[in-house]
C-alpha cells in the first residue's frame, strides 16, 4: 500500500512568473546545483510551446538515511526524477536506483488570492519490499518533505533575485 505525499509551497511572486522560473533552463541547472545533494545533475530540459520536461538526477548521502533505508539498500540513494509540466499544472515521477522504489503524482500552480501563488504537490510513495516497505515509506516522505521544502525556498528567493 502506497504512502501519500502531500506538500505546498507559498510564493510572494505570481503563478506566472512561477511558472517562468519552471521554463527557465538557468533556473534548473542553479536549483540542482544548490539543492540537488552530492552528484545531482540536470541530464535534460526541453520546452515544446507550453509544455516544460525536466529530467535530473538527485542524491541523498547514506549518512543522512535513517538505518530502515540502509539496512536494506546499503550507499548513497541515487534517485532520477521527471517533472512534465503544461500551463498551471504537471506531473512528477522519481524513483531509486537499485531499489524497489517510486514516488509519483502531480502538481497544480494557483493564485493565493492576493499577489502570490501556492504550488501543491500530491502524490504516492510506494517501496515493494514486504514487512519494511511502509516504514521505508515513512522514511522517504519525511526526506521528500524536507527536500520539497528546500526546493521551494530556493524558488522562492530565485525569483526575489529576478
Amino acid at each position: 500500500m502506497a504512502t501519500p505525499l502531500a506538500f505546498t509551497a507559498g510564493y510572494t511572486h505570481s503563478v506566472d512568473a512561477v511558472r517562468a522560473a519552471y521554463s527557465d533552463e538557468q533556473y534548473w541547472k542553479a536549483r540542482i546545483a544548490e539543492v540537488g545533494g552530492p552528484g545531482a545533475r540536470l541530464d535534460t530540459f526541453a520546452v515544446d510551446g507550453d509544455q516544460v520536461r525536466v529530467q535530473m538526477v538527485q542524491s541523498i548521502p547514506a549518512e543522512q538515511l535513517p538505518p530502515a533505508i540502509t539496512a536494506v539498500r546499503p550507499g548513497d540513494l541515487v534517485i532520477p526524477r521527471t517533472e512534465t509540466y503544461t500551463g498551471t499544472g504537471g506531473i512528477f515521477e522519481a524513483h531509486v536506483d537499485g531499489a524497489p522504489a517510486v514516488v509519483r503524482g502531480t502538481v497544480t500552480m494557483a493564485p493565493d488570492g492576493g499577489s502570490g501563488s501556492t504550488t501543491a504537490i500530491n502524490g504516492t510513495i510506494e517501496v515493494k519490499i514486504p514487512l519494511f516497505g511502509g516504514k521505508i515509506e515513512a522514511a522517504i516522505s519525511e526526506r521528500l518533505i524536507e527536500l520539497l521544502g528546500n526546493e521551494a525556498t530556493f524558488t522562492e528567493e530565485w525569483l526575489n533575485r529576478r
